[in-house]
């Protein structure tokens, strides 16, 4: 096949991948690669480039994510035969599917616990709704909701997050909006890098694709990134933003130490890294400063309702670093002016009677007698888990590979996460996989559905099974 289209690798500048990657989409878009022709394989391309197959595969991935190349199993990777999609073209979490059966158990995605939401819900929408006048006729306006953004303040009073007011806050839509948001304030240029850790929050890269941003993972230890790979992330790709989730790691539960915290924050101020810290899980208790306690020049901490009072609401904040929350505020409204006058109102009432408080403590209890639960039936197995959170990561046992797991589990009507879900798609996935601790499934069925699952795990027949 002509290759003329790459020649131009060699003098190009920066990461060979990123450079080819760039040489296949103009080369797709300028007709130079034909719908429908199919490229080399990597080793050929590599070989005819100089180049690594590594490198090859790499731009080949980000090509084919981009919907300019398709890969097929067993015939190769061809020049996709009509124009790339716009937009994303995964979505963070499945749909739910209506044919499931009710008996299944789904432990992919916390659920909170009935603790009375809905009358208390019910209760604060009267309060809202006998205050409702002519000032609901006209855009919403984010200097409406500095009452909220102080009721939010003392909401975060248990955690330590460092010194800052209302002003210094920024409300959206959620854990994934606020994360959005902050890469759209933070990221610049063409071809921006994120740096994630290896296994991560597949949020964080879906909201790095919607800015054009390069995504790479970064190795993890028991306590969280490691430095050196951090470092040496930082010296090759030159990237703006750091996502972490330092205090409860997801998937792994890993927490970061002090001295771990304070070679992570030094090497972020030495290559002027923008930190994301999000604690969507926050743990029952905080066991010490955060990181935008000890780096407030730089630290974005967003959290929400979604793991504490109720998902529905779609409501989340962000802590902004020190002198940030103007432009925060700023990079929210050019995105929706200001939270829905109905969700602004709500949030404010719950918050300000105590009503979200209650809800919180409550759930906390539920959820604990659950995570109780899930250890006394799995701690046979090698499961991490920590107090007040809301998933565990059990590690398979010899015979067992988590893919295959996972599908043997769906044959007995239990869904769970494998590592490779949380892994980016050249990453490492660890042999393991996440279970969420769900408050809304009832203790008999959870406690039948996890003997099923300690069942499984000690008879790894076929596990192997590709």
């Amino acid at each position: 096949m002509n290759t003329k289209w790459a020649l131009g690798l060699s003098t190009a500048e920066g990461p060979k991948y990123l450079a080819l990657a760039r040489l296949l989409r103009e080369a797709v878009r300028s007709g130079a690669l034909a719908c429908g022709a199919q490229l080399p394989t990597v080793r050929e391309l590599g070989y005819v480039l100089k180049v690594t197959p590594g490198t090859v595969a790499r731009a080949y991935q980000i090509a084919t994510q981009e919907g300019l190349l398709q890969a097929t199993v067993g015939r190769g990777t061809f020049v996709a035969a009509s124009s790339p999609r716009l937009g994303p073209t995964q979505p963070i979490f499945a749909e739910r599917d209506l044919t499931m059966p009710p008996a299944i158990l789904d432990l992919r995605y916390p659920g909170l616990p009935d603790v009375g939401q809905a009358a208390a819900f019910a209760d604060a929408m009267r309060v809202v709704t006998s205050r409702i006048g002519a000032d609901w006729l006209g855009y919403t306006r984010q200097g409406d909701e500095r009452p909220l953004r102080a009721a939010v303040v003392e909401w975060l009073s248990s955690r330590v997050l460092g010194a800052f007011g209302p002003d210094d806050l920024m409300l959206n839509h959620g854990g994934q909006s606020g994360i959005a948001l902050i890469m759209a304030c933070c990221l610049r240029g063409d071809r921006p890098v994120v740096l994630t850790e290896e296994l991560a929050y597949p949020g964080f890269r879906y909201a790095a694709r919607l800015s054009r941003a390069e995504v790479v993972g970064i190795e993890l230890d028991d306590e969280g990134i490691v430095p050196e790979a951090l470092e040496a992330a930082c010296r090759r790709y030159g990237p703006q933003v750091l996502c972490l989730t330092p205090d409860a790691q997801n998937p792994t539960t890993a927490r970061m130490g002090p001295v771990r915290q304070a070679q992570i924050i030094a090497i972020a101020r030495r290559y002027d890294l923008q930190i994301i810290e999000d604690e969507c899980y926050p743990p029952a208790i905080s066991e010490g400063p955060s990181l935008r306690a000890l780096a407030p020049e730089r630290v974005w901490y967003t959290g929400s309702f979604s793991k504490t009072v109720s998902a529905a609401l779609r409501f989340g904040f962000v802590v902004c670093p020190t002198g940030m929350g103007h432009t925060g505020r700023l990079t929210a409204q050019h995105s929706f002016f200001a939270l829905a006058r109905p969700v602004s109102d709500l949030c404010l009432e719950l918050l300000t009677s105590g009503a979200a408080a209650r809800i919180r403590a409550d759930a906390q209890q539920e959820v604990a007698k659950r995570l109780l639960l899930m250890v006394n039936c799995l701690g046979a197995f090698d499961l991490k888990w920590r107090p007040g959170l809301q998933f565990v990561w059990l590690r398979m046992p010899i015979g067992w590979r988590a893919s295959a797991f996972a599908r043997k589990a769906e044959e007995i009507g239990i869904l769970v996460r494998p590592a490779d879900q949380y892994a980016l798609v050249d990453g490492r996935a660890p042999n393991a996989v996440r279970l969420s601790v769900v408050g809304n499934i009832p203790l008999p069925q959870l406690e039948d559905g996890l003997a099923k699952l300690a069942e499984l795990l000690s008879s790894p027949t076929g596990g192997f099974a590709v």
